[in-house]
């Protein structure tokens, strides 16, 4: 990946962003890295039930009718009524569990490492 960065912009709810500046907060990330983060999560594709057998993602890395999206949030909305932070968490519920793992089993193989002095995660070059 290059260092070049762009800059992308969207506008959303006011309460949407709150919503994910708590979540960023949470997990301890700036909002930009966090709204990355979910895009890049989304483009690999969702677990229908939370196991850990993904559905595959379009092979053009994109889901432009979002039926997978569309799928998590009937089956969360099949026990009844969810508010709008309900039911983020509940199509988002697994993922700090997948990234923990993500980010374990990628520390094992010596392709990321944590750098406190940093105070992030950090790939590792070969």
């Amino acid at each position: 990946m290059s260092d070049d960065r762009r800059s992308v912009k969207t506008y959303v709810p006011d309460e949407q962003k709150a919503i994910w500046q708590e979540h960023a907060d949470e997990l301890g990330m700036s909002q930009s890295e966090f709204v990355r983060t979910m895009v890049q999560a989304g483009r690999r594709g969702f677990s229908i039930d939370g196991a850990e057998n993904p559905v595959e993602p379009d092979p053009s890395g994109s889901d432009p009718r979002g039926d997978d999206l569309e799928r998590r949030v009937e089956a969360a909305l099949a026990d009844g009524v969810l508010s709008w932070e309900e039911l983020v968490d509940a199509v988002f519920d697994d993922f700090e569990g997948r990234l923990e793992d993500a980010l374990d089993s990628l520390q094992d193989r010596n392709r990321v490492r944590y750098n406190g002095r940093e105070g992030g995660y950090t790939l590792i070059n070969e």
